[in-house]
């Protein structure tokens, strides 16, 4: 064989063999076209292609994490508010990912906008505020029926943050003050019925049982003279002190019945 046919027969070889031997990754799949026409997706592994024949497109089918854009919504209570999100989709079928969108991360990336804005633009402010979780679900379900033609599955989508207008923000953080003021004045009210009912019993006691009262006299004496103090006022018990009332008023009936006797 001639030196000039085998240095062309190695010139075909390099061309030929990259192009025919194709390697797929675990995570990747191989849409094949022969002329144009669909033959299938291969993979994952090292296969064999015509080629100049065959076309292959290499589709990625782990998860993708996508920032939504942040959107600007009014809620069905006419209050305007930005919003964005988060989804996590990913590629099942790959066929349908390459011959019926052009490009599917960009057309779920769009679908999700709209789809953002519609379903919140129909939900109020409060069940924005408390009830996201099952907005997420709703928004999740919407787009992936949307996708599901393009062989796209939507496995989450998860609403970040909602930011209010300044002027709302304000009302609401005076309303949570109003709020938190009302809880502290309850409280602040049982506590004080629960101490008077405490009192209402104690006096009770204390009035079947006068020996309580002394108790609780020295144990006051007893917690007065532990600290230092300069002065100590010794409280008289009330019986002392009736004693000496009547002590004196029988002091002032004697005056008086003695004085007319004087007189006489």
């Amino acid at each position: 064989m001639p030196i000039w046919a085998i240095i062309v027969i190695v010139i075909l070889c390099a061309i030929f063999i990259p192009a025919a031997v194709k390697i797929v990754r675990e995570y990747e799949r191989g849409v094949i076209f022969r002329l144009g026409r669909l033959v299938g997706a291969k993979g994952p592994g090292l296969f064999l292609i015509i080629p100049f024949v065959d076309r292959m497109v290499k589709i990625d089918l782990r998860v993708v994490t996508m920032d939504v854009p942040q959107q600007e919504v009014i809620t069905k209570d006419n209050v305007t508010v930005k919003v964005d999100a988060v989804i996590y989709f990913r590629v099942i079928d790959p066929e349908s990912a390459v011959v019926k969108v052009l490009d599917h991360i960009r057309a779920t990336s769009l679908i999700s906008q709209t789809t953002l804005r519609n379903v919140l633009g129909q939900s109020e402010l409060d069940e924005l505020l408390t009830q996201r979780e099952k907005l997420n679900q709703m928004l999740q379900k919407i787009i992936d029926e949307h996708t599901d033609p393009w062989g796209v599955k939507v496995t989450s989508v998860e609403i970040k943050q909602v930011e209010l207008p300044e002027t709302l923000r304000r009302m609401m953080a005076a309303q949570a003050e109003a709020e938190r003021e009302r809880r502290a004045k309850i409280i602040h009210a049982e506590g004080e019925l629960q101490a008077s009912e405490k009192l209402a019993q104690a006096a009770s006691i204390i009035a079947r049982e006068p020996t309580a009262l002394q108790l609780r006299y020295l144990k006051t004496l007893t917690e007065i003279a532990s600290e230092k103090n300069s002065t100590i006022i010794f409280p008289l018990p009330i019986d002392l002190l009736t004693a000496f009332t009547r002590i004196g008023n029988r002091f002032l009936e004697e005056e008086t019945t003695k004085s007319p006797r004087r007189k006489s």
